[in-house]
């Protein structure tokens, strides 16, 4: 399983431009069948340690697994195409 989870939030003016980005690929990528799963999370739930776990420093952060390890991190604004040929590289 492929895991693309974007860490973001509201107040985050990157982030904002990264929304129409990530609902593209939840719409591609998040259906019947698919070995990919993408996911965003409001960094705002998230307690400091989680974040610091995390490594997350700066958002927006997306973070790309697969079978619960990591295989890419991108943290800023990225294009689309960047982020489906991460993901398809992994299939």
């Amino acid at each position: 399983m492929i895991t693309v989870i974007d860490y973001w939030a509201t107040w985050c003016g990157p982030c904002k431009m990264m929304g129409p980005v990530i609902e593209s690929l939840m719409e591609k990528y998040n259906v019947d069948g698919s070995e990919v799963e993408v996911s965003k999370v409001e960094v705002d739930t998230l307690k400091p340690a989680e974040l610091a776990e995390l490594g997350i420093k700066s958002i927006p952060t997306i973070i790309i697994s697969k079978d619960g390890n990591e295989a890419s991190r991108f943290v800023g604004v990225q294009n689309k195409e960047t982020l489906i040929e991460a993901i398809d590289s992994l299939q």
